[in-house]
C-alpha cells in the first residue's frame, strides 16, 4: 500500500509553475475586490478562504475563494445587493455570473482559475448568521493545525474520492467536501490511516467530539462547531461507497484508485425509464434541488402504479436540459394484479374494502390467510405510457412548482435503450454499471 500511495502522491502535488500562477491570479483578484469594497462602510474585511488559503488545492484544479466580511448589523437585503455589486464590478473583465448557496455569490474565471466572491458576516464563533460565516473559522483552524505533510495527505484523499465519484458537497453530488477531507486527515493523521479506519468503521460511529446525538449512518463532527454533523449533507449511498472503496483499496492497493477510467455504457439500459425536458435558466443549485425532488416523487408514483423502482437518479447540464432516470425491474408489468385487503375478522375494514372494490374487481375471494383479495386491472401496464399520462394530468402531485411550467411546455418519456445520447449515458452510468473498483475485494483492478 505504501508504495502505491507514494507514487500517487508524486502526481498530485502542484508544480512550482502552478503555484506561481495561482498566487499571481489570487493577488490580482483580491486587489480588484479590495478596490471595490472601500466604497462600502458595511464591509470590515476581505480575506482568502477555501483550499487555496489552506494549501490543500489540487494540481490543475485550483479555485480561489475570497470572502467579503460584512458587519453583523447589515440587513440581508444589503448583504446580497452589495456583495453582488462588488463581485460584478471587480470581475467585470472576466465575465462574472451568479451562483447560489444559501445566499447568491459571484463567480468568474481568470486564466482558467475559478474565482468565488463570497459574502459572510463578521461574527463570533458560534454566532452564525449565514452558512458561509463558518468558512473563515475553518480556514484559520486548518491553517494552524494541518502540517505541510498533512496537506499533501488531504490532496491524496481528495483525488481518491474524485476517482470514486463521491467528491463534492454540492446538492448535485451530496458527497465529501474538501473540508470533510481535511477533517478526516486531521482526525486520522494520514491517508493510509483514513483507509484503514474507515474500512472497519461501525454504523453510527462518531469521528470527532460532540455531546449531541445525530441520526446519520456515520457522524463527522465539525471541529469548530461540535453541534454540526458534516455527514448530514452526504447521501447514504456515497457514505457506503466510501466505506467499500476504503476496504477495496486496503485489500488490493492500485494506482487506478487515483484515476478515472472509462466504463462500458451498453449495459442494463432496456429497463431505464427516462424523462427529458428543457427548463428556463436558473441557478444550478436550484434546478438540482427541483429535479431531485421531482425524481423522488415520481419514483413513488411509479411504485404506486405497480412498477418496482430499483434505482433512480437525476442529471442536468445546468443550462437547458434535465433528465430523470428510473431503473425498473421491468418496464412492462402484468395487466391484472392481486390487491390484498384485510382479514375477514376485521368487520369494518373488510366491509370498507369490499365496498370500494366490488364494482371494479374481476374476481374477489378469500385466501388461505383469511384475507380478502380482489383481482384488479391496471389502466396502464407500460411504464412509458403510465408516466406520460401522469405528467399530462397530475403535475401538481409532488412535482415542485418551479418545474411545473417547464414540464407544461413539453417533455419526452422513453426507455434508455432507444435515443439516449452517449454523453448522457456517461453522466448516468452509475445507475446501470457496477463500480468495479468498489466491488473488487478478491481481484486486482
Amino acid at each position: 500500500m505504501k508504495k502505491v500511495i507514494l507514487a500517487a502522491k508524486r502526481s498530485i502535488i502542484p508544480s512550482r509553475n502552478e503555484i506561481i500562477l495561482i498566487k499571481k491570479v489570487a493577488s490580482l483578484a483580491i486587489d480588484l475586490i479590495q478596490n471595490e469594497v472601500r466604497k462600502f462602510p458595511e464591509i470590515v474585511g476581505v480575506e482568502f478562504g477555501g483550499s487555496y488559503a489552506k494549501g490543500t488545492w489540487l494540481s490543475k484544479e485550483a479555485d480561489i475563494d475570497i470572502f467579503i466580511k460584512f458587519k453583523k448589523s447589515t440587513s440581508d437585503k444589503k448583504f446580497e445587493e452589495i456583495s453582488k455589486e462588488i463581485g460584478f464590478s471587480s470581475m467585470k473583465k472576466f465575465k462574472p455570473y451568479i451562483r447560489y448557496s444559501e445566499h447568491p455569490y459571484v463567480e468568474a474565471r481568470i486564466q482558467g482559475i475559478r474565482i468565488n466572491v463570497v459574502p459572510c458576516f463578521d461574527v463570533e464563533s458560534g454566532q452564525w448568521k449565514s452558512a458561509a460565516d463558518r468558512s473563515p473559522f475553518h480556514t484559520r483552524f486548518m491553517q494552524n493545525t494541518l502540517s505541510s505533510q498533512m496537506k499533501d495527505e488531504v490532496r491524496l484523499l481528495k483525488v481518491f474520492l474524485k476517482s470514486m465519484g463521491i467528491y463534492g458537497a454540492e446538492i448535485a453530488r451530496q458527497g465529501f467536501s474538501g473540508y470533510v477531507s481535511e477533517v478526516l486527515i486531521l482526525n486520522f493523521g494520514t491517508f493510509e490511516n483514513v483507509i484503514k479506519s474507515i474500512s472497519k468503521i461501525n454504523e453510527k460511529q462518531v469521528i470527532g467530539k460532540t455531546t449531541k446525538k445525530f441520526d446519520t449512518s456515520i457522524i463527522i463532527i465539525d471541529p469548530i462547531d461540535s453541534n454540526r454533523n458534516l455527514a448530514a449533507a452526504m447521501s447514504n449511498e456515497n457514505i457506503g461507497r466510501f466505506v467499500l472503496s476504503c476496504r477495496a483499496f486496503r485489500d488490493n492497493p492500485s494506482k487506478q484508485f487515483f484515476s478515472t477510467s472509462k466504463r462500458k455504457l451498453s449495459r442494463n439500459w432496456e429497463n431505464v425509464l427516462v424523462i427529458k425536458f428543457n427548463f428556463k435558466t436558473r441557478s444550478p443549485d436550484i434546478i438540482w434541488g427541483q429535479i431531485k425532488r421531482a425524481n423522488a416523487s415520481l419514483a413513488t408514483q411509479l411504485e404506486l402504479g405497480g412498477f418496482n423502482v430499483l434505482r433512480n437518479m437525476s442529471y442536468t447540464d445546468e443550462k437547458r436540459e434535465a433528465y430523470l432516470f428510473f431503473l425498473l425491474e421491468s418496464s412492462i408489468i402484468p395487466r391484472k394484479y392481486a390487491k390484498r385487503g384485510p382479514d375477514v375478522f376485521r368487520e369494518d375494514g373488510s366491509k370498507s374494502f369490499i365496498r370500494k372494490n366490488i364494482t371494479k374487481t374481476k374476481l374477489m375471494w378469500i385466501d388461505n390467510n383469511s384475507k380478502i383479495v380482489s383481482l384488479e386491472e391496471r389502466k396502464w401496464n407500460e411504464a412509458v405510457k403510465y408516466i406520460n399520462d401522469f405528467l399530462k394530468n397530475n403535475l401538481q402531485t409532488g412535482i415542485p412548482k418551479g418545474l411545473q411550467s417547464d414540464l407544461k411546455k413539453g417533455f419526452k418519456v422513453f426507455l434508455g435503450s432507444k435515443t439516449l445520447k452517449k454523453s448522457i449515458k456517461e453522466a448516468a452510468s452509475d445507475l446501470v454499471i457496477t463500480n468495479e473498483k468498489i466491488f473488487c475485494f478478491n481481484q486486482k483492478v
